[in-house]
């Protein structure tokens, strides 16, 4: 069969029996769906009965946050690519009545559009008989349709052959199970995050919280000064779309809720002055941070909140520099040495050799990431080697500076003094921009030859190694911008050791440079050096192999 973008998974098994099919029903769909995977949770739906079943509202109980759990944990292991995203527009206690109807259990008295359009339905319904399968079909069709909306003739799949054996195991246990115990909600909750790349974790808590809630959610999102300790906080999404993409996520998920999304600028951000709300919802490794919002609150003169604890999700996949958890700082490492953003028109460039142009701060591991690809075949150009060429006695360069800054900066063999000169250019915007204005054109010239040599030897790959890649807009002269980064306060570290300079020294020089969120926004790839020298090995062959594969789709594609 063929594959669907997205697609409506309705659950109906018992709730009890749910928890051990979840897994080999998200196998069994992601082999059908490639990118959005809705979930419709019908506990107890019988689409075999010969009558049209109808949506219903389903109670919020305990069993059903930890089903919800259950079903994020799983999807990260078994579908890790898909978009899984449960929904709970059905998931309410039954109101008395819903107007313009006379059916009081009515959570859907109009289809509910979705994000992405579903393409196809599928469901875990097992059949009775197989002459049933048709039947079954048309029936999941209506029903789906009649809560979503769907196009006309939506395909429908039946998962259950892959699941005869669980629903054996079911029946077993079918007679163990007691009525599960009502879940609390309350009018006015709130929430916090980073949400970035709303992953597993950020969907159960999401999720959970809209369980809980019957007005208003209110979510903190951590921006500006709550980003700086984060791990690689230069891949953290802009918050404009994570807020975007936030607002998505529960418009999809529960509609009828009032969501008010608010930059969190502090741990507290609103949850310790607004008196209207009543649950704080968080993970059990920031059940601290709960404790210190209630007594925030209660020193504010407002009551202390009921505390809601979800459990933490765990990655199977987790590598050694990663958390057992799974988190978005795991996420941003594995986005290491992985294509980025595409690179730009490029047309005006020879195909081969393929150049990178490799950049990043002082005591980032730029050049020692340039040895490594070296090292695996690519022809590494030193600017800085370059840069002393410039000055060599009888260069075009070496006349266009002496005569733009005196004699004074020569020495008595008359070759360039760099450190007089260096005296003269510093703290100088003006003179420093001369000096650039000579040097950086007649470095870019010697790169080109360099280029061309290599493209003589009929080399495949060449690496720029620049720290001045992106200020002196040599951009041009590259396929594309790779970007080594290191946190600042690692920076500072290294510089002090490797160059025997005071920390205030070091801050200036970094300072000085382009920022690396800066660096970044021009890059295709970036890399980073902050953990063991394995593991930068190991981005390095991850980038060099994307590399690879690039080349050859280019050179397939002329």
């Amino acid at each position: 069969m063929s594959m669907f973008s997205t697609g409506i998974l309705v659950l109906t098994s018992p709730l009890h029996t749910l928890p051990l099919r979840i897994a080999p029903v998200l196998s069994s769909a992601a082999q059908l769906v490639d990118r959005t995977l809705y979930v419709h949770l019908h506990p107890g739906l019988n689409l075999g009965g010969g009558s049209q079943p109808r949506p219903v509202f389903i109670p919020p109980v305990v069993d059903l946050s930890t089903l919800i759990t259950r079903l994020y944990s799983n999807a990260a292991d078994v579908c890790g690519h898909l978009d899984v995203r449960v929904l709970l527009t059905n998931v309410r206690a039954p109101p008395a009545a819903c107007s313009g109807t006379t059916t009081p259990n009515c959570p859907f008295p109009t289809p509910q559009p979705l994000s992405h359009s579903p393409e196809v339905v599928l469901t875990d319904f097992a059949l009775q008989e197989p002459h049933q399968s048709h039947q079954v079909t048309q029936c999941l069709e209506k029903y789906t349709g009649h809560c979503y909306v769907c196009r006309p003739g939506l395909p429908s799949v039946l998962l259950h052959p892959e699941l005869v054996k669980l629903q054996e195991n079911g029946h077993m246990l079918e007679n163990q199970v007691e009525k599960s115990e009502p879940l609390k909600t309350y009018t006015d909750v709130v929430v916090g995050g980073t949400f970035d790349r709303l992953h597993g974790a950020h969907k159960t808590l999401l999720n959970i919280s809209c369980l809980l809630t019957n007005r208003r959610l209110t979510i903190g999102v951590c921006d500006q000064a709550m980003l700086k300790k984060k791990v690689l906080k230069e891949l953290i999404e802009p918050y404009s779309l994570r807020v975007q993409r936030l607002q998505e996520f529960l418009q999809d998920a529960k509609p009828s809720l009032q969501v008010e999304i608010v930059p969190l600028e502090d741990p507290f951000g609103v949850s310790i002055v607004d008196p209207l709300l009543k649950c704080i919802v968080f993970s059990e490794e920031t059940r601290k941070g709960g404790e210190a919002v209630n007594k925030k609150r209660i020193e504010n003169g407002l009551p202390a909140l009921v505390l809601h604890e979800i459990q933490l999700l765990k990655d199977a996949h987790h590598t050694e520099i990663e958390e057992e958890k799974i988190s978005s700082s795991s996420l941003r490492s594995r986005l290491l040495g992985t294509l980025l953003t595409p690179p730009k028109d490029t047309s005006h460039l020879p195909p081969l050799p393929y150049v990178i142009g490799l950049t990043g701060g002082s005591g980032s591991g730029k050049s020692s990431i340039a040895k490594q690809l070296e090292a695996l075949g690519a022809v590494r150009i030193d600017c800085d080697k370059l840069g002393h060429e410039v000055y060599q006695l009888g260069t075009a360069g070496y006349h266009r500076v002496v005569e733009e800054f005196g004699s004074e900066i020569l020495n008595e063999d008359k070759t360039i003094d760099r450190r007089v000169l260096g005296r003269k250019v510093f703290g100088n915007q003006e003179r420093l921009k001369a000096l650039t204005g000579i040097v950086w054109p007649e470095i870019a010239l010697l790169v080109k030859d360099r280029i061309n040599q290599a493209k003589g030897e009929g080399k495949q790959v060449c690496v720029v190694d620049a720290a001045v890649l992106l200020e002196a807009g040599w951009q041009d002269l590259v396929h594309e911008v790779w970007v080594t980064i290191i946190p600042e306060e690692e920076a500072v570290l290294r510089i002090t050791e490797r160059d025997g300079v005071s920390t205030e020294d070091a801050l200036r020089r970094l300072q000085s440079q382009w920022a690396n969120s800066k660096q970044v926004e021009h890059a295709n790839v970036v890399l980073s050096t902050l953990w063991e020298p394995e593991v930068t090995r190991k981005q390095v062959l991850k980038a060099w192999d994307h590399l690879q594969k690039r080349i050859k789709q280019t050179s397939e594609g002329q």
